[in-house]
Protein backbone atom coordinates (compact mmCIF):
# COMPACT_ATOMS: atom_id res chain seq x y z
CA UNK A 1 0.00 0.00 0.00
CA UNK A 2 1.39 3.11 -1.00
CA UNK A 3 1.74 6.48 1.58
CA UNK A 4 -0.72 8.07 -0.26
CA UNK A 5 -3.17 5.03 0.37
CA UNK A 6 -2.21 4.44 3.44
CA UNK A 7 -3.87 8.25 4.24
CA UNK A 8 -6.26 7.75 2.36
CA UNK A 9 -7.39 4.57 4.37
CA UNK A 10 -6.42 6.36 7.82
CA UNK A 11 -8.87 9.27 6.91
CA UNK A 12 -12.24 7.19 5.36
CA UNK A 13 -11.45 5.42 9.10
CA UNK A 14 -11.37 7.79 10.98
CA UNK A 15 -14.66 9.48 8.82
CA UNK A 16 -16.16 6.06 9.46
CA UNK A 17 -15.86 5.44 13.30
CA UNK A 18 -16.82 9.47 13.77
CA UNK A 19 -19.97 8.53 11.71
CA UNK A 20 -20.75 5.60 13.76
CA UNK A 21 -19.98 7.57 16.67
CA UNK A 22 -22.36 9.86 15.20
CA UNK A 23 -24.90 7.61 14.90
CA UNK A 24 -25.01 6.14 18.16
CA UNK A 25 -24.28 9.40 20.56
CA UNK A 26 -27.30 12.38 20.77
CA UNK A 27 -26.11 15.64 20.15
CA UNK A 28 -23.06 16.99 20.38
CA UNK A 29 -21.76 15.17 23.68
CA UNK A 30 -18.27 13.65 23.09
CA UNK A 31 -17.12 10.42 22.96
CA UNK A 32 -14.87 10.60 25.79
CA UNK A 33 -17.76 12.33 28.25
CA UNK A 34 -20.32 9.47 26.93
CA UNK A 35 -17.93 6.58 28.14
CA UNK A 36 -18.05 8.30 31.27
CA UNK A 37 -21.58 8.69 31.74
CA UNK A 38 -22.61 5.44 30.19
CA UNK A 39 -20.05 3.84 32.87
CA UNK A 40 -21.60 5.60 35.47
CA UNK A 41 -25.48 4.96 34.70
CA UNK A 42 -24.19 1.05 34.69
CA UNK A 43 -25.15 0.54 31.05
CA UNK A 44 -21.31 -0.29 29.64
CA UNK A 45 -21.03 -2.94 33.00
CA UNK A 46 -21.54 -5.86 31.09
CA UNK A 47 -19.62 -8.12 28.42
CA UNK A 48 -18.85 -8.49 24.94
CA UNK A 49 -18.83 -12.36 23.67
CA UNK A 50 -16.61 -12.46 20.50
CA UNK A 51 -16.12 -15.45 18.16
CA UNK A 52 -13.16 -15.44 15.99
CA UNK A 53 -11.54 -17.78 13.63
CA UNK A 54 -7.62 -19.21 13.12
CA UNK A 55 -6.88 -16.29 10.97
CA UNK A 56 -6.68 -12.54 10.83
CA UNK A 57 -6.88 -9.70 12.45
CA UNK A 58 -9.58 -10.20 15.18
CA UNK A 59 -7.50 -12.96 16.46
CA UNK A 60 -4.53 -11.11 16.23
CA UNK A 61 -5.78 -8.49 18.48
CA UNK A 62 -6.95 -11.04 21.10
CA UNK A 63 -3.11 -11.99 21.13
CA UNK A 64 -2.52 -8.68 22.58
CA UNK A 65 -4.60 -8.16 25.25
CA UNK A 66 -5.16 -4.42 23.99
CA UNK A 67 -9.20 -4.74 24.06
CA UNK A 68 -9.62 -6.76 26.99
CA UNK A 69 -7.54 -4.09 29.04
CA UNK A 70 -9.32 -1.65 27.39
CA UNK A 71 -12.84 -2.40 27.69
CA UNK A 72 -12.10 -3.85 31.27
CA UNK A 73 -11.60 -0.22 32.39
CA UNK A 74 -14.85 0.19 31.68
CA UNK A 75 -16.11 -2.66 33.43
CA UNK A 76 -16.95 -4.39 30.11
CA UNK A 77 -15.17 -8.47 30.02
CA UNK A 78 -14.01 -9.45 27.01
CA UNK A 79 -15.11 -13.34 26.34
CA UNK A 80 -13.85 -15.00 23.08
CA UNK A 81 -14.62 -18.14 21.37
CA UNK A 82 -13.10 -19.78 19.08
CA UNK A 83 -15.29 -21.25 15.79
CA UNK A 84 -13.74 -23.51 12.90
CA UNK A 85 -15.49 -21.67 10.43
CA UNK A 86 -17.55 -18.87 9.63
CA UNK A 87 -20.98 -20.11 9.70
CA UNK A 88 -21.24 -22.00 12.52
CA UNK A 89 -19.92 -18.86 14.22
CA UNK A 90 -22.65 -16.62 12.98
CA UNK A 91 -25.12 -19.44 14.11
CA UNK A 92 -23.47 -18.71 17.45
CA UNK A 93 -24.45 -14.88 16.75
CA UNK A 94 -28.21 -15.75 15.31
CA UNK A 95 -28.81 -17.82 18.88
CA UNK A 96 -26.87 -15.11 21.22
CA UNK A 97 -24.20 -16.64 22.23
CA UNK A 98 -21.72 -14.43 20.72
CA UNK A 99 -22.25 -10.44 19.88
CA UNK A 100 -19.82 -10.11 17.35
CA UNK A 101 -17.28 -11.21 14.95
CA UNK A 102 -15.72 -11.83 11.81
CA UNK A 103 -16.00 -14.08 8.40
CA UNK A 104 -15.58 -14.12 4.80
CA UNK A 105 -18.36 -12.66 2.11
CA UNK A 106 -20.56 -15.62 1.79
CA UNK A 107 -21.73 -16.36 5.58
CA UNK A 108 -23.31 -12.98 6.49
CA UNK A 109 -25.40 -14.21 3.03
CA UNK A 110 -26.54 -17.31 3.76
CA UNK A 111 -27.10 -16.55 7.63
CA UNK A 112 -29.43 -13.36 6.59
CA UNK A 113 -31.28 -15.73 4.23
CA UNK A 114 -32.03 -17.78 6.90
CA UNK A 115 -33.20 -14.83 8.95
CA UNK A 116 -30.75 -13.91 11.09
CA UNK A 117 -30.59 -10.77 12.73
CA UNK A 118 -26.86 -9.39 12.03
CA UNK A 119 -25.16 -6.14 10.63
CA UNK A 120 -22.03 -5.93 8.44
CA UNK A 121 -20.02 -2.89 10.66
CA UNK A 122 -16.92 -2.99 8.64
CA UNK A 123 -14.26 -5.00 6.31
CA UNK A 124 -10.95 -5.67 5.74
CA UNK A 125 -9.37 -5.16 2.07
CA UNK A 126 -9.55 -7.97 -0.21
CA UNK A 127 -6.90 -10.64 0.02
CA UNK A 128 -7.73 -13.03 -2.97
CA UNK A 129 -4.72 -14.97 -3.13
CA UNK A 130 -5.94 -16.05 0.92
CA UNK A 131 -8.18 -18.73 -0.46
CA UNK A 132 -7.95 -20.95 -3.18
CA UNK A 133 -8.77 -24.52 -4.88
CA UNK A 134 -6.04 -27.31 -3.94
CA UNK A 135 -5.26 -30.53 -5.32
CA UNK A 136 -3.31 -33.00 -4.35
CA UNK A 137 1.02 -32.96 -5.26
CA UNK A 138 0.65 -35.53 -7.57
CA UNK A 139 -2.54 -35.12 -9.01
CA UNK A 140 -3.17 -35.17 -12.86
CA UNK A 141 -5.62 -31.78 -12.72
CA UNK A 142 -3.82 -28.97 -14.76
CA UNK A 143 -5.99 -26.20 -14.47
CA UNK A 144 -9.48 -24.69 -13.73
CA UNK A 145 -11.57 -26.47 -16.76
CA UNK A 146 -10.13 -30.41 -15.33
CA UNK A 147 -12.46 -29.90 -12.60
CA UNK A 148 -15.74 -30.72 -14.60
CA UNK A 149 -16.63 -34.29 -13.13
CA UNK A 150 -14.33 -34.05 -10.24
CA UNK A 151 -15.22 -34.42 -6.39
CA UNK A 152 -14.65 -31.18 -4.61
CA UNK A 153 -14.60 -30.68 -1.25
CA UNK A 154 -15.77 -27.44 0.73
CA UNK A 155 -17.13 -26.00 4.03
CA UNK A 156 -21.02 -24.87 3.21
CA UNK A 157 -21.75 -21.68 3.14
CA UNK A 158 -18.08 -20.31 3.75
CA UNK A 159 -16.35 -17.72 1.91
CA UNK A 160 -14.64 -20.64 -0.41
CA UNK A 161 -18.07 -21.72 -1.71
CA UNK A 162 -18.34 -18.55 -3.84
CA UNK A 163 -14.61 -19.03 -4.82
CA UNK A 164 -15.99 -22.63 -6.52
CA UNK A 165 -18.34 -20.84 -8.11
CA UNK A 166 -16.80 -17.89 -10.10
CA UNK A 167 -13.62 -20.27 -11.07
CA UNK A 168 -16.18 -22.78 -12.42
CA UNK A 169 -18.06 -19.91 -14.66
CA UNK A 170 -14.97 -18.80 -15.41
CA UNK A 171 -13.39 -22.74 -16.98
CA UNK A 172 -17.64 -23.13 -18.47
CA UNK A 173 -18.71 -25.55 -15.95
CA UNK A 174 -21.65 -25.61 -14.85
CA UNK A 175 -22.19 -25.83 -10.72
CA UNK A 176 -24.01 -29.10 -11.30
CA UNK A 177 -21.56 -30.47 -13.64
CA UNK A 178 -19.04 -31.27 -10.43
CA UNK A 179 -19.51 -33.39 -7.12
CA UNK A 180 -19.37 -30.68 -4.32
CA UNK A 181 -18.66 -32.35 -0.67
CA UNK A 182 -19.72 -30.51 2.23
CA UNK A 183 -17.24 -31.22 4.83
CA UNK A 184 -15.63 -28.41 7.31
CA UNK A 185 -11.55 -27.70 7.63
CA UNK A 186 -10.52 -30.56 10.11
CA UNK A 187 -12.57 -33.58 7.81
CA UNK A 188 -12.24 -31.79 4.25
CA UNK A 189 -7.95 -32.64 4.92
CA UNK A 190 -8.40 -36.03 6.38
CA UNK A 191 -9.98 -36.77 3.13
CA UNK A 192 -7.77 -34.76 1.18
CA UNK A 193 -5.10 -36.30 2.85
CA UNK A 194 -6.36 -39.93 1.54
CA UNK A 195 -7.34 -39.00 -1.76
CA UNK A 196 -10.90 -39.58 -0.77
CA UNK A 197 -11.34 -35.91 -2.95
CA UNK A 198 -9.90 -34.91 -5.95
CA UNK A 199 -9.44 -31.14 -4.67
CA UNK A 200 -10.53 -28.84 -1.75
CA UNK A 201 -11.21 -25.33 -1.46
CA UNK A 202 -10.01 -23.80 1.23
CA UNK A 203 -9.20 -20.55 2.54
CA UNK A 204 -5.29 -19.59 5.56
CA UNK A 205 -4.21 -20.90 7.36
CA UNK A 206 -5.80 -24.30 6.44
CA UNK A 207 -4.59 -23.65 2.88
CA UNK A 208 -1.05 -22.70 3.86
CA UNK A 209 -0.89 -25.69 5.99
CA UNK A 210 -1.87 -28.20 3.44
CA UNK A 211 0.83 -26.58 0.87
CA UNK A 212 3.87 -27.42 3.79
CA UNK A 213 3.01 -30.00 5.56
CA UNK A 214 1.38 -31.72 2.58
CA UNK A 215 2.96 -30.32 -0.80
CA UNK A 216 -0.80 -29.16 -1.91
CA UNK A 217 -0.35 -27.78 -5.62
CA UNK A 218 -2.69 -24.47 -5.86
CA UNK A 219 -4.82 -25.22 -9.21
CA UNK A 220 -6.01 -21.46 -8.80
CA UNK A 221 -6.20 -18.98 -6.14
CA UNK A 222 -8.85 -16.07 -5.82
CA UNK A 223 -6.99 -13.86 -7.62
CA UNK A 224 -8.56 -12.01 -10.64
CA UNK A 225 -11.56 -13.82 -9.37
CA UNK A 226 -13.29 -12.92 -6.47
CA UNK A 227 -12.25 -10.32 -3.45
CA UNK A 228 -12.60 -11.94 -0.46
CA UNK A 229 -12.92 -9.70 2.25
CA UNK A 230 -13.58 -10.29 5.65
CA UNK A 231 -16.16 -8.49 7.35
CA UNK A 232 -17.05 -7.86 11.34
CA UNK A 233 -20.41 -8.29 12.19
CA UNK A 234 -22.88 -7.98 15.24
CA UNK A 235 -26.00 -8.60 16.53
CA UNK A 236 -28.75 -6.00 16.03
CA UNK A 237 -29.74 -5.85 19.41
CA UNK A 238 -25.84 -5.58 20.86
CA UNK A 239 -25.36 -2.65 17.76
CA UNK A 240 -28.39 -1.21 19.22
CA UNK A 241 -27.90 -1.71 23.36
CA UNK A 242 -23.70 -0.95 23.35
CA UNK A 243 -22.82 0.97 20.23
CA UNK A 244 -20.36 2.50 22.57
CA UNK A 245 -18.62 -0.74 22.90
CA UNK A 246 -18.45 -1.61 19.55
CA UNK A 247 -16.58 1.71 18.50
CA UNK A 248 -13.90 0.47 20.77
CA UNK A 249 -13.68 -2.93 19.37
CA UNK A 250 -13.18 -0.98 15.39
CA UNK A 251 -10.94 1.70 17.56
CA UNK A 252 -8.57 -0.79 18.61
CA UNK A 253 -9.21 -2.89 15.29
CA UNK A 254 -7.69 0.04 13.48
CA UNK A 255 -4.63 0.47 15.84
CA UNK A 256 -3.83 -3.58 15.39
CA UNK A 257 -4.10 -3.00 11.45
CA UNK A 258 -1.81 -0.27 11.33
CA UNK A 259 0.76 -1.69 13.46
CA UNK A 260 0.01 -5.29 11.82
CA UNK A 261 0.89 -4.07 8.35
CA UNK A 262 4.14 -2.76 9.57
CA UNK A 263 5.35 -5.52 11.35
CA UNK A 264 4.54 -8.81 9.62
CA UNK A 265 7.12 -10.94 11.74
CA UNK A 266 5.68 -9.80 14.87
CA UNK A 267 2.23 -10.61 13.49
CA UNK A 268 3.24 -13.86 12.78
CA UNK A 269 4.81 -14.72 16.69
CA UNK A 270 1.81 -14.04 17.97
CA UNK A 271 -0.86 -15.35 15.73
CA UNK A 272 1.20 -18.71 15.68
CA UNK A 273 0.87 -19.14 19.73
CA UNK A 274 -2.86 -18.13 19.37
CA UNK A 275 -3.77 -20.55 16.97
CA UNK A 276 -0.84 -23.27 17.40
CA UNK A 277 0.52 -23.97 14.26
CA UNK A 278 4.32 -23.69 13.50
CA UNK A 279 5.78 -19.88 12.65
CA UNK A 280 6.57 -21.47 9.03
CA UNK A 281 3.16 -21.89 7.87
CA UNK A 282 1.58 -19.12 10.04
CA UNK A 283 3.93 -16.43 7.76
CA UNK A 284 3.15 -18.09 4.71
CA UNK A 285 -0.80 -16.62 5.58
CA UNK A 286 0.39 -13.89 7.12
CA UNK A 287 1.81 -12.53 4.12
CA UNK A 288 -1.47 -13.07 2.35
CA UNK A 289 -3.39 -11.20 4.77
CA UNK A 290 -4.61 -7.51 4.49
CA UNK A 291 -4.86 -4.75 6.62
CA UNK A 292 -6.68 -1.71 6.92
CA UNK A 293 -10.45 -2.38 8.29
CA UNK A 294 -12.73 0.11 6.57
CA UNK A 295 -16.92 1.03 6.58
CA UNK A 296 -18.24 -0.91 4.13
CA UNK A 297 -17.84 1.05 0.59
CA UNK A 298 -20.69 1.23 -2.09
CA UNK A 299 -18.70 -1.02 -4.29
CA UNK A 300 -18.25 -3.65 -1.33
CA UNK A 301 -21.85 -3.58 -1.03
CA UNK A 302 -22.80 -4.35 -4.83
CA UNK A 303 -20.26 -7.19 -4.56
CA UNK A 304 -21.49 -8.61 -1.79
CA UNK A 305 -25.39 -7.97 -3.19
CA UNK A 306 -23.83 -9.75 -6.49
CA UNK A 307 -22.78 -12.38 -4.41
CA UNK A 308 -25.96 -13.29 -2.52
CA UNK A 309 -27.95 -12.93 -6.12
CA UNK A 310 -25.78 -15.58 -7.54
CA UNK A 311 -26.41 -17.94 -4.51
CA UNK A 312 -30.34 -17.06 -4.70
CA UNK A 313 -29.98 -18.23 -8.50
CA UNK A 314 -28.55 -21.25 -7.83
CA UNK A 315 -30.80 -22.28 -5.26
CA UNK A 316 -27.92 -22.15 -2.47
CA UNK A 317 -30.33 -20.25 -0.59
CA UNK A 318 -33.64 -20.16 -0.30
CA UNK A 319 -34.66 -16.23 -1.03
CA UNK A 320 -33.45 -13.52 -2.72
CA UNK A 321 -32.27 -10.93 -0.02
CA UNK A 322 -30.78 -6.98 0.03
CA UNK A 323 -27.41 -6.48 1.72
CA UNK A 324 -28.37 -3.01 2.74
CA UNK A 325 -31.07 -3.74 5.16
CA UNK A 326 -27.72 -5.25 7.31
CA UNK A 327 -25.47 -2.72 7.01
CA UNK A 328 -25.46 -0.02 9.50
CA UNK A 329 -22.82 3.03 10.06
CA UNK A 330 -22.95 4.38 6.51
CA UNK A 331 -23.99 7.37 5.34
CA UNK A 332 -25.93 7.54 2.08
Amino acid sequence: MSKDQKHTSKRRTLGWLSALTAMTLTGSISSAYAQTTLLTKGSLNSSLRIGYQKYGTLTLLKGTGALDKRLAALGVEVKWTEFPAGPVLLEGLNVGSIDFGTTGEAPPIFAQAAGADLVYVGNEPPAPSAEAILVPKNSTLKTAADLKGKKIALNKGSNVHYLLVKVLEKAGIAYKDVNVVFLPPADARAAFERGSVDAWVIWDPFQAAAEKQLGARVLVDGKGIVSNHQFYLASRAYTQKKPEVLRIVLEELVKIDEWGGKNLKEVTAILSAQIGLEPAIVDISTNRFSFGVRPLSEQVIKEQQNIADTFADLKLIPKKINIRDAVVGIKF
